[in-house]
């Protein structure tokens, strides 16, 4: 080995760089593992879809059975975790001891005993998903293909534990859907049933958020928070309610981003690629500013335009008419001329009843110009 590589070695191991990024825990005091957090996960899914994951070869026959086996294992499992997860909150805590045991023990068949209440809201939210996506062909399909089951099924595994108080896993939970879904849901959010998440990628849900029944959102959308009250170091105060409250039956389209500790009433529509930082009434249809605004010029520039051409088409109608009385004068070959304040034609003049003039006596040509105003 090199001296280069011993100098690298020896500072990667000093004392004092360790000091914040290295964890001290006690021999055989095992740390909560990803991969078995992740493996329990996927039992979780057989159990609640069976057929679906897992062992797909599932019957009426032996689904008991199935059910039984992946339960067993789940408990035996996940026990372990939620002690590591104990232990690494509190390094004081002896992973080995009775009481520890008895905790984890008693946590573990809580978590387990609330698996079918589970499993209902999670097929709800699956109907939901299938009834609002025009694309998707069955229910099965649903269950088995769309990330947002996944992302949902994960976040409510997680929200339960914890719920129950079990440290760290839950957030491991919801990171591994993360990673596997590209939904970032926080485990301390509270939704409720029937709901949706279309798409999926680059939705962000924070950790106080609720949202209602029968939700519906897309692609991009964040649920954030918007500021955070500092304390006294400047560093953001832990624990406050920040993130958007979202009523029944919303729907909120895809990029759109409500931040802040605000609601967000029941049946309200919040359009794409909008941002939203105040409440919003219930009932609500919330679209782009300049797309309204857009079609709102547009309606009124083709009103002023149909206006224009309307008193275009008015003033033409006398030009019409004359040109027309032109045409006929022109062709009866008779001489024409128009009244400057009427624009009316002048009818030509024409001899009086009984004049024997051949051109008109003088006394019809007076009676012609006094009436008309123009020399016969």
């Amino acid at each position: 080995m090199n001296n280069e590589i011993k100098r690298t070695i020896a500072q990667l191991s000093d004392p004092e760089g360790l000091k914040y990024v290295c964890r001290r825990q006690e021999e055989n005091h095992p740390m909560p593992s990803t991969e078995i957090i992740n493996k329990i996960v996927k039992l979780l899914r057989s159990v609640i879809f069976p057929g679906y994951f897992g062992n797909a070869d599932v019957n009426p026959e032996n689904v008991s059975e199935h059910i039984e086996e992946n339960v067993q294992l789940i408990h035996a499992l996940l026990l372990q975790q939620v002690k590591s997860g104990m232990c690494f909150e509190n390094s004081e805590l002896d992973f080995h001891c009775t009481e520890l045991n008895q905790k984890a023990e008693s946590l573990t068949a809580d978590f387990i005993s609330g698996l079918p209440q589970l499993r209902d809201m999670l097929h709800k939210d699956a109907v939901a998903s299938f009834n609002g996506d025009p694309a998707s062909k069955s229910l099965g399909e649903v269950i088995f293909c769309y990330p947002g089951i996944r992302a949902i099924s994960s976040y409510r595994i997680a929200h339960e534990l914890l719920q129950l108080g079990v440290p760290i896993i839950p957030r491991v939970i919801t990171e591994l859907a993360h990673s596997e879904t590209g939904i970032d849901i926080h485990p301390g959010a509270t939704i409720d049933h029937s709901f949706m998440i279309d798409h999926g990628t680059g939705v962000v849900i924070g950790e106080t958020a609720r949202i209602g029944k029968n939700v519906r959102i897309y692609q991009g959308v964040t649920l954030g928070a918007k500021s955070f009250p500092l304390d006294k170091n400047g560093n953001p105060i832990k624990g406050i309610d920040r993130h958007p409250k979202i009523g029944d039956n919303v729907i909120i389209y895809s990029n759109s981003t409500i931040l802040g500790n605000i609601h967000v009433g029941e049946n309200a529509v919040i359009g794409g690629n909008i941002w939203v930082d105040t409440d919003v009434p219930a009932g609500t249809k919330v679209l782009q500013r300049k797309r309204v605004e857009q079609e709102a010029t547009n309606g009124d520039t083709k009103r002023r335009k149909d206006k224009k051409q309307k008193t275009e088409r008015k003033k033409d109608k006398p030009e019409k008419q004359k040109d027309k009385q032109k045409e006929k004068y022109a062709a009866e070959r008779i001489r024409y001329v128009f009244d400057p304040k009427t624009d009316k034609p002048i009818p030509p003049f024409a001899k009086c009843k009984g004049c024997k003039s051949k051109n008109g006596c003088s006394g019809c040509r007076a009676k012609y110009e006094k009436k008309y105003g123009v020399k016969a």
